[in-house]
């Protein structure tokens, strides 16, 4: 089953994996999103406008006032943000994109400890492809996923063709830090310049090639474990900034951060090579029937299957 058939009674649902219940998500600017994607005059504005930097810078300069203060407390009461995990209190923060970005206290998201782990790099939605280039149903029927152009490197495509793919959909409401999934080397981080379209399954089953069209960012990991991984974030509509964090060059810890997303919906892509990770049974499985897993950064995605 795809992710669009799964759609089709207008919900968006994923299994939660900390009970195992199917949920239907809260769709922050719901309405607007269906609009722009499933309206004529909506496409048309979507083409002109909202796919590009201008709208996106201009709202995170409104995002980034003193006065859209007023709308944290509103937010977190909407969607039952837990106060408790923020790192400093609510009325502390110079402006809604500072709470968005906002760090965690220390021990909020937990790092799967056994040797051979490899974790979520980010709180939110999540689809596991065993084989991406292979995969002829990405979120409607038929539709194949164009690694090179993902890329934007066919010698890149090649090393991961018919390897695994890790898939993360970060909401509004999410926690908007991005983590090492792996310990390793990180390198130098290669921007690919593109657009800035939703991405949101609403979005996606409309125009599944959003992800090779929207700006991304690539970062090579050196991993004992896996060898080669490739770390993307995929930047989205109201997300023309992606800020890293890191040091390249330097070694990283998994779950260690690597940077974050400013205000909106984004996504985080890692590729494995080949026979390098065995993803979990159940993100598989979800996965298979067109649904997304709710997961957290540091839970266990599967694991690695070393060098040999």
């Amino acid at each position: 089953m795809t992710v669009e058939e799964n759609l089709a009674n207008g919900e968006i649902r994923y299994i939660d994996r900390r009970d195992g219940e199917v949920k239907t998500e809260v769709i922050y600017g719901e309405r607007s999103l269906r609009w722009a994607y499933g309206n004529p005059l909506g496409r048309l504005a979507q083409w002109l406008l909202v796919r590009r930097w201008i709208v996106s810078a201009w709202y995170g300069r409104k995002m980034n006032g003193v006065s859209s203060c007023i709308r944290i407390k509103p937010f977190i009461e909407q969607y039952g943000l837990d106060e408790n995990e923020f790192a400093k209190p609510v009325d502390e923060y110079n402006s809604f994109n500072e709470f968005f970005h906002r760090k965690l206290k220390p021990g909020a998201r937990p790092v799967d400890p056994a040797p051979d782990s490899v974790v979520f790099p980010a709180d939110g939605r999540h689809l596991a492809f065993a084989d991406i280039t292979g995969e002829t149903n990405f979120f409607i029927k038929g539709q194949s996923f164009d690694l090179e152009r993902f890329l934007g490197d066919a010698g890149l495509a090649k090393r991961y063709d018919g390897g695994p793919m890790l898939l993360s959909r970060l909401c509004p409401v999410d926690y908007h830090r991005f983590h090492f999934p792996c310990a390793g080397e990180a390198g130098i981080p290669r921007f690919i310049n593109g657009w800035l379209y939703s991405v949101n399954p609403i979005a996606l089953i409309t125009r599944p090639s959003i992800f090779w069209e929207n700006k991304r960012v690539v970062t090579q990991i050196e991993s004992p474990a896996l060898c080669q991984v490739l770390f993307v974030e995929i930047g989205a509509t109201m997300v023309g900034s992606i800020r890293q964090t890191y040091m390249p060059g330097e070694t990283v810890a998994k779950g260690e951060e690597k940077g974050y997303f400013a205000f909106g919906g984004s996504s985080v892509a890692v590729l494995f090579e080949k026979g390098r990770i065995e993803f979990a049974a159940d993100l598989l499985k979800n996965t298979a029937a067109g649904i997304e897993t709710y997961a957290r950064v540091g839970e266990r995605m599967g694991r690695a299957l070393g060098q040999g």
